[in-house]
């Protein structure tokens, strides 16, 4: 499938420019608990995804656990903005793939130890682009490109304001 990405995106960008504020989005999620402690559903409007505790915590390991969906949620961005990225600059690509690792100890997250700190220690994403006519010069700024506009990455990378609110 053929798809002009500045066609599509020409109208956008003069929305968002002569409509200051227009760009302005909230997504959402929603978790909802299941039968036990360890799973939930999640539903972010458009799918629902189960999700449970990851075995080492004492879940079954038969769902995605929040880590597998951070780590997703970094690699589908990674993927479509490198892909969105190669197009604009006219890098023809034959494959783009992205693997995303994370390492962590669930010292921290069972509280067994003060020194293991919750959550992702080290979060690795690894391109494997084949271009075949893309000079190192042009990789080298599809590199660039793609974290200064994933958005999955800018946020990791720098992270947003950050509040929790109960009920």
């Amino acid at each position: 499938m053929i798809l002009d990405l500045r066609a599509v995106q020409k109208p956008l960008k003069e929305k968002y420019r002569s409509e200051p504020g227009s760009s302005r989005i909230t997504l959402s999620a929603k978790a909802s608990q299941e039968d036990t402690p360890v799973s939930c559903s999640v539903d972010i409007g458009r799918a629902v995804y189960e999700a449970q505790a990851h075995e080492g915590v004492g879940g079954a390991g038969t769902a995605a656990c929040s880590g597998d969906l951070l780590l997703g949620a970094l690699a589908a961005c990674a993927q479509v903005t490198c892909q969105m990225v190669a197009d604009a600059m006219g890098i023809e690509t034959e494959s783009i793939e992205v693997e995303v690792t994370g390492d962590m100890d669930f010292a921290g997250t069972l509280g067994i130890s003060k020194d293991a700190p919750v959550g992702f220690e080290r979060i690795t994403t690894r391109f494997n682009i084949v271009a075949p006519g893309a000079t190192e010069e042009q990789l080298d700024n599809l590199r660039k490109k793609t974290e200064q506009f994933c958005v999955v990455f800018q946020t990791l990378s720098d992270s947003p304001d950050l509040r929790t609110e109960w009920s």
